[in-house]
């Protein structure tokens, strides 16, 4: 059995104010659009994501999709949701699922428990929506007058996802084409499809404004927990005309000796992701006894331990490297390497941090006969 998630990203989200798209404001240091679409891309149960975009976004959609697993291309959207996602249907038709979540760009929050939840109940039911019962005092009101109290009994405040059986939910779209329903239930309930109700999760709000912003900002923070790892690296210098340092090749009268590239920096930063993930060290994942990573570029072995913090849910923070040597000189070289490293991580700069430092002449990097380096990795699980 295989299941999509449809997410529906191509609105302009003007209630949230000047500025980019609400699906593209940052959330905890990552656009809320990344999340979305990372909950459902790491959950076990689902096999292909596929998010409508508008396509203006296609830039600011790459780089919130970066590294992500089981994307499908995105496809254009519409002129209202209904249209959209039609279209993404239409798009997701020829990867052929049996079941497909439709869910909400603006909702970053969905658990993997509702995820779990509104797949299961296809299997009893030809449509699942996640929705929470009204238990607020409800009143009509009239010229900003209260009137009479509305009975909340039987009444839910629908989210998303909501969940369908594929063939029968894209037949009922295209029957509706032109119309103007509110969400896929009521287009499924046109068709006849029968919908149970999955109680949902306050936490699964939809950013819709600034205000959900600063709600959701808190809703992490109280939520994670943040762990730290760190990392140590020491190769001799040997013959060559230049070390890798932090991912950048720096001009020097000798090379490093190591089994990969030798890059001291991005194996101690590499190791210290390990470490904050519990996840072993770098001789673990790359042997140092396999040939296949002799003179391997080291970029592979931290894009690695990323990709390893993408699927726990795990945001990096924060990363900082100290390079230990007398020579060659690294200030000049620092930015690039800041650089490379964000890169690699898919991190902004600002959260990374390369320096360097001395042994006031003690010791093996006093005597310049090699280098070390250490770092320190900050991961937030949400």
């Amino acid at each position: 059995m295989t299941v999509a998630a449809l997410i529906v990203a191509a609105g302009r989200g003007t209630r949230a104010g000047p500025g980019a798209p609400k699906q593209y404001r940052l959330l905890g240091g990552e656009p809320v659009l990344r999340r979305t679409l990372a909950a459902f891309a790491l959950h076990e149960g689902v096999s292909h994501v596929l998010a409508v975009i508008h396509p203006d976004d296609a830039d600011a959609y790459e780089e919130a999709a970066r590294g992500l697993p089981k994307l499908l291309p995105p496809c254009a959207g519409g002129a209202s949701r209904q249209a959209s996602v039609l279209l993404g249907l239409e798009a997701l038709a020829a990867a052929a699922p049996a079941r497909v979540l439709i869910h909400d760009g603006a909702r970053p929050l969905v658990s993997a428990e509702i995820i779990s939840r509104s797949i299961a109940a296809l299997d009893s039911h030809q449509g699942a929506l996640v929705a929470l019962p009204v238990t607020d005092t409800i009143r009509r009101a009239a010229k900003g007058i209260a009137g009479d109290t509305v009975p909340r009994d039987g009444l839910w405040r629908a989210q998303t996802p909501q969940a369908f059986h594929f063939d029968a939910i894209l037949d009922a779209h295209r029957k509706a084409a032109g119309a103007d329903f509110t969400d896929d239930v009521a287009v499924a309930a046109a068709a006849g499809i029968e919908v149970a109700m999955i109680e949902g999760d306050e936490a699964n709000m939809k950013i819709t404004g600034a205000d959900d912003l600063a709600r959701a900002e808190r809703l992490i923070a109280s939520a994670g927990e943040t762990r730290t790892g760190s990392g140590f690296d020491v190769h001799r210098f040997g013959p060559g005309d230049h070390v890798m340092l932090c991912g950048v090749r720096v001009p020097h009268d000798a090379g490093l000796v190591g089994h990969s590239d030798a890059d001291a920096g991005l194996h101690a930063l590499t190791d210290a992701v390990l470490g904050a993930l519990a996840q072993g060290d770098i001789g673990q994942h790359f042997p140092p006894s396999d040939p296949q990573w002799n003179g391997a570029s080291s970029d592979r072995f931290l894009a690695h331990a990323a990709k390893l913090a993408r699927e726990a849910r795990a945001r990096i923070v924060h990363v900082d490297v100290t390079l230990i040597c007398e020579r060659p000189k690294i200030g000049p070289h620092a930015p690039a390497m800041r650089a490379r490293i964000a890169d690699i991580l898919g991190i902004e700069v600002a959260r990374v941090s390369v320096k360097a430092t001395t042994t006031e002449g003690l010791g093996f990097t006093g005597r310049a006969e090699g280098l070390a380096a250490q770092a320190l990795a900050t991961l937030s699980f949400s």
